[in-house]
């Protein structure tokens, strides 16, 4: 006999009988009245989906529950979405907790959750370190901001003043007097570009600590940082010199073919067309190495190790994903380069209206247009105010680019985790690199 729960179909004998004996279909008796012998069925039976088979119970016995309509649970079983305490779930203590709704979330002691960030987290985390710790951060900033500034003034109105820049907006100048204005100009800018770069790192190494803190919830001091970052700088600087030289050095091999047809062939005109185009191939060689290095100025400072590990530890961490590093550091660099134009625009308004009319033309169309120091004194109290904003959002999203790397090929949130006191995290529910 099978006494499952709506298996039978109602109106259906039993296969034996309640002594263990076959039973026999019901019969009438004449005059349509049923018989007293054997087991007899009633006329009217239960509606279909709630019949139950007989079963037999002892006396006093609790008669069971009806069995679940459709779409109804079984009974003593809780959705996984439910917590029921100690006991809930399926029996187990402390049932299933987090159900079927994926992992839990990554614990999140500082300014980035312990996981692969995603862009706009990386962006987010700088911001939200200079806005936490904007005293150390800002301090900082402004400190290395007006360095910077300072030595930038005296290069543009010392060489971009010179007389040989006049030939840029004089139609009758020679070629050689141009090629000659255009190298004392790229001279110039390209020494206005190092300084910003090295401010940059510098400004990156210095904000390594705050922004390693940052990530534990923690907070640092000028003076702790500066403590930090001290027995390093020596390093650093080799490190800067040997990247700065690693682009100088490109560049000119880019150029020599030019140089060479220039001087030895006596065309000017060839030997120019042919070094820009190998400064440019060189200028994408350039961009490739400083990308695959770009990583190396927090990996010394963070982990305290030479020039050259640093630079191996870069490529490592660069590898494989380039693209990727180069379009968030890029993208850092034009948010960076967008809220410095901001802030730098009025100030130029300004030093032109007061600076002995500006630059005697306006600098943006006339490249051959004068400096005033007047003009340039406004304008780098503009530039101070920038880079004292940006410097924390590109050392920060240098460092968070490098941490990130970290997390995703060496599980480094389970050792910012136990930093951060968080003794649990990965053996309880928390899923490393989640």
């Amino acid at each position: 006999m099978n006494d499952t729960p709506g298996w039978a179909s109602p109106g259906s004998a039993p296969s034996e009988g309640p002594e263990g004996q076959e039973s026999g279909k019901p019969s009438e008796q004449q005059g349509g009245q049923p018989s007293d012998s054997g087991i007899q069925w009633s006329k009217e039976q239960p509606p279909p989906a709630q019949w139950t088979a007989p079963t037999r119970q002892t006396p006093g016995q609790t008669p069971p529950p009806p069995p679940p309509g459709p779409g109804t649970p079984p009974t003593g079983w809780n959705a996984p979405t439910t917590h029921q305490g100690p006991q809930g779930g399926h029996g187990a203590p402390g049932g299933w907790g987090t159900g079927w709704g994926g992992p839990p979330p990554a614990a999140k002691p500082g300014v980035i959750p312990l996981r692969p960030l995603g862009v706009g987290e990386i962006l987010d985390g700088a911001v939200s370190t200079m806005r936490t710790h904007w005293r150390t951060v800002l301090g900082i900033s402004l400190a290395i901001a007006v360095v910077v500034e300072v030595i930038t003034v005296l290069v543009q109105g010392f060489l971009l003043n010179g007389a040989s820049t006049d030939a840029l907006g004089d139609p009758n100048a020679s070629l050689d007097e141009v090629s000659r204005a255009v190298g004392d100009s790229m001279t110039a800018s390209t020494i206005v570009y190092a300084i910003s770069i090295l401010g940059t790192i510098i400004a990156t190494a210095l904000l390594t600590t705050v922004t390693s803190r940052a990530i534990l919830g923690k907070g640092v001091t000028p003076r702790e940082a500066w403590r930090d970052a001290l027995p390093q700088l020596p390093r650093l600087f080799g490190l800067i010199f040997l990247l700065m030289l690693i682009v100088v050095v490109t560049l000119t091999v880019g150029a020599l073919p030019g140089i060479a047809v220039g001087v030895a062939g006596g065309n000017t005109a060839a030997g120019l067309g042919l070094g820009l185009l190998g400064v440019f191939g060189a200028g994408a060689v350039a961009i490739w190495l400083g990308i695959r290095f770009s990583l190396a100025p927090p990996a010394l400072m963070l982990e305290k190790q030479g020039i050259k590990k640093a630079l191996s530890r870069s490529v490592k961490l660069v590898r494989g994903a380039w693209w990727r590093v180069f379009g968030i550091q890029l993208l850092g660099s034009i948010i960076a380069a967008i809220l410095s134009m901001i802030v730098l625009i009025p100030f130029a308004l300004i030093g032109t209206v007061f600076g002995d009319g500006g630059t005697n033309g306006s600098f943006l169309t006339d490249p051959s247009a004068a400096y005033s120091w007047t003009y340039l004194t406004i304008t780098g109290v503009g530039a101070v105010i920038g880079y004292t904003l940006t410097f924390p959002i590109t050392a920060g999203v240098s460092v968070l680019l490098y941490v990130d790397q970290r997390i995703r090929r060496e599980a480094l949130d389970l050792e910012l985790a136990r930093a951060a006191g968080l003794q649990d995290y990965g053996t309880s529910g928390t899923t490393p690199g989640s």
